[in-house]
């Protein structure tokens, strides 16, 4: 193929386009030149060594070919950077008598985006002879026509232009007439048969003679027709058209069988000579079928739909005959007035169909707009909706380039239904929209989010082991594997929390779970954090509070602190029989380790040796005289409390108090049997036996207090409840407050002193101390012992 130099190209820039040329544009032409007819796939050029682009550029930077036809009649290797012919071009089809035939077309480049433009010239080829449209011409002449008269014949069409096209007509030899070619400001050639010498109709009355119509091919091309010529007598008036050339104007959209316009044509012969009729002469195919004349009235109608695109004038060539055979020939010019009937045209080059989120700006795709209408009805306007981060750039002729105008947020927006409108500038407005699809795909750019920054859950004690206690929830507002979230508990900030023993959590979903029973008495809450951690890449995750309240249950039943129980040493308590009635003859201490209504104890009398002298007060455990004691009343009395507490169902403890009525602590008493018969109270033995008594029961209260701090203590060890623990054969030496049990109306403190390291210290047991530091009531008092190194303080 031969390459033609490259020329400057420029074109006009339509206001209402708005087309600019870029920095990326090459500001000069492609132009190359191939045969036509040539097959597809044929070599039109080497385009990467033209583009002065390196091996491989092409493909790396989606390198396409468009027509200005809108047809794609080229393609790129982008392998080899060759140009290459996608189909056989017909330059007659393209082109029509054109005889320069250029196609142009535009090679455009992405990342970055980059214009040349290019004309590939097409060559034409002899391979279509000259044809005329009649196998035979009929020519009257009349008798009295001179030599050197000239008769136009009909022309032959040949689509072949150039020297491949007709040249000239020869016709078969005689002594009458000759034929000279003519050439018309058009290009086009016309047949003249020229009279060489006078005729006598009586000597020949016919002639019939071969015209040959001759292109300049190599080899040439021929066609032919038979010319029959009639003499007729003489008729010496030609028909004259009264206006010629006729100009006129006919819209495109004009219905079939319009009135196009009258002619008129006058004889000034008489009788039969002087009628004239109408007709085309020498039409093309093209004329004869969009085009009639009435051949009385010489009216012209519209015969087929005109197309300005196709066609936007008409040259036609009208003949008036008398009877006589003489005629006259005239000219009309139509030319076709474009109406807006065509709607823009759009066609995507390049389009990207997803596009990452966060990106700066990106081509989403490349269009080209166009009209094949002209004037005000080809000008175009295009444009998209104002509420799309999108933008329209101007990029070369007729191409634009839709980018974005920033980055996208696919959590805000993530798919795009852009409209492109191109409107046209005619009357009426014609548009045309082309809908894109762009897709914003996903980036990990959001952390998982918790419904709640803290969770408070509760269950109660003693819950089975895998006890679902409750869940966590957090969002990602990503999607597919940046949003798939996994839960994880996170190391607890007390190191002595043995978090991994006490729950687990379901990574999935969520769900908590507590992984074995808990005691509230040992554990009552405690705090972790849990995280949500993304799939993404990097992964993102957050992480939220979770407090864990552990409900009590009733499952401790109320201990009693005073009197303790010892089947050995049994606690009898003196009661004065001069005591008045609400004389407090002991109270009785009791604690419950589980809390709330589980822990609020009340106090009855269960039993009593005599019923109605002795009372307990129901919520401070206080037992106290009812009446006034009489010398009738027995010296021995046993009183079964009970304690119980409030919770659901209830628990219980029962203590059994001993009360020895006596004339006075002065007084020495001696234990009385079961049976306490009155005889055995002799006066001589009363004080030896108060002395006896006291002593037994100093070394019962010490030891029944020495059992208590060493059963608390272990409680303490085994569960949280104490502050104390005792090293084997010791008691600590600080006070323990047992207060807030909930179940007396006051707060009472006693104070039990131990001796140090006898190992059989003495004890003292006080009234009630007061928060204001006040004894109330004189009590009784067993033993004192001023060196206390241990003290228990019972509320």
């Amino acid at each position: 193929m031969e390459k033609l130099q490259r020329i400057p190209s420029s074109r006009q820039v339509i206001a209402f386009i708005f087309m600019m040329f870029l920095s990326q544009i090459r500001p000069e032409s492609l132009r190359y030149s191939i045969k036509e007819e040539i097959e597809n796939g044929s070599f039109v050029a080497h385009l990467i060594k033209d583009l002065g682009l390196g091996t491989g550029e092409l493909a790396a930077r989606s390198a396409r070919v468009v027509s200005d036809d809108y047809k794609q009649r080229l393609l790129v290797d982008p392998q080899t950077g060759d140009l290459l012919l996608r189909e056989k071009i017909d330059r007659e089809e393209l082109c029509g008598p054109i005889e320069q035939c250029v196609l142009h077309f535009q090679v455009f480049l992405e990342m970055p985006v980059q214009f040349f433009q290019g004309e590939l010239w097409i060559q034409d080829i002899n391979d279509h002879s000259p044809v005329f449209t009649d196998r035979e011409v009929l020519l009257k002449i009349p008798e009295n026509s001179q030599a050197g008269t000239i008769f136009p014949l009909k022309v032959a069409q040949d689509l072949d232009v150039g020297s491949n096209g007709l040249q000239k007509y020869t016709i078969s030899p005689n002594s009458h007439f000759h034929v000279l070619t003519r050439n018309q400001s058009e290009g086009k050639k016309y047949p003249d048969l020229v009279q060489d010498k006078a005729l006598d109709r009586e000597e020949q009355p016919e002639f019939s003679l071969t015209l040959a119509a001759l292109d300049g091919g190599s080899p040439p091309r021929s066609g032919t027709v038979t010319v029959r010529i009639l003499i007729m007598d003489v008729n010496d008036n030609a028909p004259e058209f009264v206006h010629t050339p006729y100009e006129v104007q006919v819209l495109e959209n004009s219905p079939l069988d319009s009135p196009i316009l009258s002619v008129l044509a006058r004889d000034a012969d008489a009788g039969n000579f002087g009628n004239v009729s109408y007709g085309l002469f020498q039409p093309s195919d093209d004329i004869k079928q969009t085009f009639s004349i009435n051949e009385v009235t010489g009216e012209i109608r519209l015969r087929k739909k005109l197309d300005f695109e196709k066609i936007k004038s008409y040259h036609v060539e009208i003949e008036a005959v008398d009877g006589g055979g003489l005629s006259g020939k005239g000219t009309v010019f139509i030319e076709v007035v474009d109406v807006n009937d065509n709607a823009p045209e759009l066609s995507i080059s390049s389009l990207t169909s997803s596009i990452p989120e966060n990106a700066p700006e990106t081509i989403v795709s490349i269009f080209r707009v166009g009209d094949r209408d002209s004037g005000d009805n080809g000008k175009m306007i295009c444009s998209i909706p104002d509420n799309m981060p999108f933008i329209l750039k101007p990029t070369f002729k007729n191409f634009y380039t839709l980018v974005t105008e920033g980055p996208l947020d696919r959590e805000s927006r993530a798919q795009y239904n852009i409209t492109i409108t191109v409107t046209d500038l005619g009357t009426p407005r014609l548009k045309t929209e082309h809908s894109i699809t762009v897709l914003v795909s996903d980036v990990n750019d959001n952390a998982p989010a918790f419904s709640q920054t803290s969770y408070t859950l509760s269950v109660r004690e003693n819950n089975s082991p895998a006890l679902h206690i409750g869940g966590v929830s957090a969002t990602d507002r990503d999607s597919g594997s940046n949003a798939q979230l996994t839960y994880s508990l996170l190391p607890p900030h007390d190191p002595h929390l043995p978090l991994a023993s006490l729950v687990s959590i379901n990574a999935d979903n969520g769900q908590l779970f507590a992984l074995r029973a808990l005691d509230f008495e040992a554990l009552q809450a405690f705090e972790f954090r849990v995280g949500a951690t993304d799939r993404g890449s990097p992964a993102l995750s957050s992480q939220a509070l979770v407090r864990v309240v552990v409900l009590d249950d009733n499952d401790n039943s109320p201990f009693v602190l005073y009197p303790l129980q010892n089947a050995s040493a049994p606690c009898t308590e003196l009661v004065p029989r001069a005591a008045e009635p609400g004389y407090l003859v002991t109270k009785v201490v009791a604690v419950d380790g589980d809390s709330g209504q589980n822990a609020w104890l009340s106090f009855q009398l269960l039993k009593a040796t005599e019923p109605g002298l002795f009372g307990v007060w129901a919520h401070n455990g206080e037992v106290r005289t009812a009446r006034l004691l009489s010398e009738r009343d027995a010296a021995r009395h046993r009183l079964v409390v009970l304690v119980k507490d409030n919770g659901e169902p209830p628990l219980s403890a029962s203590v059994t108090l001993h009360v020895l009525l006596v004339d006075g602590f002065s007084q020495p008493y001696l234990p009385l049997p079961e049976v306490a018969p009155e005889r055995a109270q002799a006066d001589s033995l009363t004080v030896y036996l108060v002395i006896a008594l006291a002593s037994v029961s100093s070394l019962f209260l010490f030891s029944v207090l020495v059992f208590v701090a060493v059963r608390l203590c272990r409680r303490r060890r085994a569960a949280p409840l104490g502050v104390c623990s005792v090293p084997e054969g010791h008691f600590p030496g600080h006070l323990v407050d047992v207060s807030g049990t909930g179940t007396l109306s006051q707060s009472y403190q006693y104070e039990v002193c131990l001796a140090g390291d006898s190992g059989s210290g003495e004890f003292k047991f006080l009234k009630p101390i007061f928060p204001n530091l006040l004894v109330q009531d004189t009590g009784t008092e067993i033993k004192e012992k001023s060196n206390c190194r241990n003290s228990f303080i019972f509320s």
